[in-house]
């Protein structure tokens, strides 16, 4: 952060740029670890969201299944057990479907100042928005953990930096647009859904963070609202 100082920003909270805990969470689950033979408290739920038949009795291919989702988005232990963890991030992931394309349905982030980011913490969301039109999005994020929460309110963007390196962290945080103190969007090599969250940061995919770089400037404003589950 030594270099936005330089600018003469105050970075105030710098809670959240992604540290290497954060990465190792998602980067390598331990491959080493047997598939468990125990049904989980949220069997057949996990097995519905899987397309598995529905009878709350794990399987050698029920385990299969789910142990594959747990290592894809970096779910630890990853044993194929249908714990809260991996229910809770298969259910975040139909409440975002279900939202389709109206993000901004409650009517939370305003319509009112042009072209603006908005952030749902409770569903994982961003998006961009012109007035009440959508400009692009909604596409899932992954924000600030317990104790390291993306702050709320109205934000402006205050200076982006293509390829920032964390000064704390050592750490990339490509296509970085900083509108909290060290809280900034930026792509991270990590599933979205990687549990528990950043440090505070807007976690993207490139693809997302390269959008948001051409469609974002200096001066225009963001708006976080709600809270993310387990915070």
């Amino acid at each position: 952060m030594g270099d936005i100082r330089r600018r003469g920003v105050v970075a105030l909270g710098v809670t959240s740029l992604v540290a290497p805990l954060t990465l190792a969470l998602g980067a390598a689950p331990a491959q080493a670890a047997s598939c468990t033979a125990t049904a989980g408290p949220y069997q057949k739920q996990v097995e519905k969201f899987l397309g598995r038949p529905v009878d709350g009795k794990q399987s050698s291919a029920d385990c299969k299944a789910i142990r594959a989702f747990q290592t894809k988005h970096g779910i630890t232990p990853n044993i194929g057990y249908a714990g809260p963890v991996t229910w809770g991030v298969m259910n975040l992931m139909n409440k975002q479907k279900a939202v389709g394309k109206n993000p901004n349905k409650s009517g939370k982030c305003p319509v009112n100042k042009g072209r603006i980011a908005c952030v749902d913490l409770t569903l994982q969301l961003s998006w961009i928005q012109d007035g009440k039109k959508l400009v692009y999005g909604p596409v899932p994020v992954r924000t600030g953990r317990d104790g390291h929460e993306t702050r709320t309110g109205a934000k402006k963007i205050y200076w982006r930096n293509i390829d920032h390196v964390s000064t704390i962290y050592d750490v990339p945080m490509p296509y970085s647009q900083f509108f909290d103190g060290g809280q900034a969007f930026h792509s991270a090599g990590v599933s979205m859904w990687n549990p528990p969250g950043s440090h505070g940061c807007v976690n993207m995919t490139k693809t997302d963070a390269k959008k948001y770089w051409s469609l974002l400037k200096n001066g225009d404003d963001v708006h976080v609202y709600g809270r993310k589950p387990g915070t």
